[in-house]
């Protein structure tokens, strides 16, 4: 055990279940009745997940006497007045596969505190201990724990005593158990872990050795590492796709076959996928869980944090991961515009930016990005992709107004040593201030378009700045997400005519799950969840809808049937051209543009 106030024991007691049972002692509880409660939210992820939901039971005891604990609301307990130490007794269900949850079965454990620690009210600010248990059984004898939580007895990944100085610090540290493969490295002094969890063939040397100058590279632009270790946490799954930040580590989900093998060649998408999502949340190292809005300073973790500028957070970080694997030399020139180009083609298709600004995106994340619909496309812009595009313009933006001496990096580093080093909370406005006091100019027009408006961005301008042109083709295929130049051998498939909609094919058919404004299939009446199963009298799937679409002009009208819940419907839908939505970018060849574009790509 630890010295510390709150002392909590975590075992999975109970693997095949799914069951973690766990106690939090407080030595010193209330006088008045001691306060429990479970986060509602995980910080990174803003929507009120209700974590107490997975608590089975609770019971209270001090010493041998059982103590009367009552449930007050959805997520708070309050022990009765008794004399020390208090000792909380809880199960927990865990089988949320993500990032932000709990998981438990017979191959694997992992949890963050939000879902599994209760918050000792007015002890908050104190030591927490934690003793982290194996389960019981030969099945286990090899299971491991990874987590960048302070050892406080334990061994090396080695169950046993941890300690954090607060219970935010003991909440930030997410752990990993189980049999996973491990590696290490240094980044300018500072301990590394790559932990990988699920079967995987992943080439770990080859991951440290880029991973290793990824983090370089990123602490060197900071000007300083603020942890004092570092822990990639990487599930391999068959399907999926996600990252979580915290202080001094990440969670991430990840498509084995995105990990790179011995035989994997260096412009492989899938693993520049998995390079962007680490350099994504090891941003985030510095921008989020320091630099941090001051609705943030401290985070209420029972309701929504209300705040404008997730464009900024997730928006600049996202602009920042793929810059920062051009800049390491882990991707080449054009690989970094192909990316760029595909966010601009994201951004561009949805005429929901048309309809909500970013700073309204950021401040409805909690209602409307993280409970996204059918209608989503139509009616909302994320802060991730147009923010990343807004940060872009900016720092083209800076370049230019100080005639190349300043950038958005500059921005960057201010706002560290101002808020990040400093713990304060940057103000809603803080961002755009330091902004211009880097440019030297007012910037008030373009944060009211850009970040405030819904009008169109200044790209093509700004990058003529650096010799990149922005050039429009019709979309190739319905899975082309652009960044590429026009094919020489393209069947005439989309770019003939196109219904206005989008799909994912099921074993029953081709199910809509979008429906966009303006398009044939909305003027005709589908609706998301429709599913498609016949064009003009031949069955439709997956594999040959695009081919049937090719097949017709625009102006044309193909009879569809669709099943609408357990009714089948004929629908008559006039095709229309399909849009110039899909962009790339083009470099000029010109002298003059080689050194403004060699500073911003920071490569030659």
């Amino acid at each position: 055990m630890t010295n510390a106030a709150v002392q909590y024991t975590i075992v999975p007691t109970r693997p095949e279940a799914h069951l973690f049972g766990v106690t939090c002692t407080v030595d010193n509880p209330d006088p008045d009745g001691q306060r429990f409660s479970m986060p509602a939210w995980i910080p990174g992820s803003y929507l009120l997940r209700e974590f107490a939901r997975h608590v089975i039971r609770i019971s209270a005891r001090a010493g041998r006497r059982e103590v009367p604990i009552i449930k007050l609301d959805k997520n708070n307990w309050i022990a009765e007045p008794c004399t020390g130490p208090l000792t909380i007794e809880y199960e927990v269900y865990a089988f949320d596969l993500s990032v932000r949850g709990a998981y438990l079965d017979t191959m694997r454990g992992f949890f963050n505190g939000t879902c599994v620690f209760l918050r000792a009210h007015g002890a908050e600010h104190l030591k927490h201990g934690v003793e982290i248990r194996s389960p019981r059984g030969k099945q286990y004898r090899n299971w491991r724990i990874a987590t960048a939580m302070r050892r406080s007895g334990a061994k090396a990944y080695g169950v046993g005593n941890y300690v954090a100085d607060d219970y935010d610090e003991l909440i930030d540290h997410p752990v990993e158990m189980g049999e996973f493969s491990l590696a290490t490295f240094r980044a300018a002094g500072v301990p590394h872990d790559i932990v990988i969890s699920g079967r995987h063939n992943t080439d770990l040397k080859r991951l440290s050795r880029d991973l290793k100058t990824l983090c370089e590279t990123q602490i060197a632009f900071w000007g300083i590492a603020p942890m004092k270790r570092y822990v990639f946490l990487v599930l391999a799954v068959g399907d999926g796709y996600g990252g979580l930040e915290h202080r001094a580590s990440t969670s991430l989900i990840t498509n084995r076959n995105d990990l790179p093998r011995s035989d994997t060649p260096a412009a492989d998408d899938n693993y520049r996928t998995f390079l962007g999502l680490c350099s994504h949340e090891y941003f985030h190292t510095w921008n989020v869980k320091r630099i941090k809005p001051e609705s943030f300073t401290p985070y209420d973790l029972d309701r929504e944090n209300y705040t404008q500028l997730l464009w900024a957070f997730e928006g600049i970080t996202s602009y920042y991961d793929d810059l920062m694997l051009v800049r390491s030399g882990l991707i080449s020139r054009n690989a970094y515009l192909q990316l760029l180009g595909k966010t601009i083609t994201q951004v561009q298709r949805g005429s929901g930016r048309h309809k909500q600004s970013v700073a309204e995106s950021s401040f409805d994340a909690w209602t409307k990005f993280y409970r996204q619909d059918e209608n989503a496309p139509n009616a909302i812009v994320s802060y991730y992709s147009k923010g990343s595009l807004i940060a872009l313009c900016l720092d083209l933006l800076i370049r230019q107004k100080t005639g190349g001496r300043k950038s958005l990096d500059n921005v960057m580093q201010i706002l560290w040593k101002r808020f990040g080093s400093t713990g304060k909370g940057v103000p809603e406005d803080g961002v755009e201030h330091v902004a211009e006091q880097v440019a030297g100019a007012n910037l008030g027009r373009f944060f009211k378009s850009a970040v405030h408006g819904t009008s169109e961005l200044p790209l093509p301008r700004l990058l003529k700045d650096v010799g990149v042109e922005m050039k429009l083709r019709p979309a190739e295929s319905m899975v082309d997400r652009g960044g590429t130049a026009p094919g020489k051998n393209v069947s005439r498939s989309l770019q003939g005519a196109c219904l206005g909609m989008r799909t994912r094919a099921t074993s029953t058919g081709v199910k809509i799950t979008h429906v966009l404004d303006g398009g044939g299939a909305q003027r005709a009446g589908l609706a998301p969840g429709d599913i498609l199963v016949a064009v003009d009298d031949l069955r439709a799937s997956g594999e040959n809808l695009e081919t049937l679409l090719s097949q017709r002009r625009p102006g044309n009208r193909v009879r569809l049937h669709v099943f609408r819940r357990d009714e089948l419907l004929q629908l008559d839908v006039e095709l229309r051209s399909a849009p110039r939505d899909t962009y790339y970018l083009q470099v000029s060849d010109k002298k003059e543009f080689e050194r403004p574009r060699r500073a911003w790509l920071a490569t030659s």
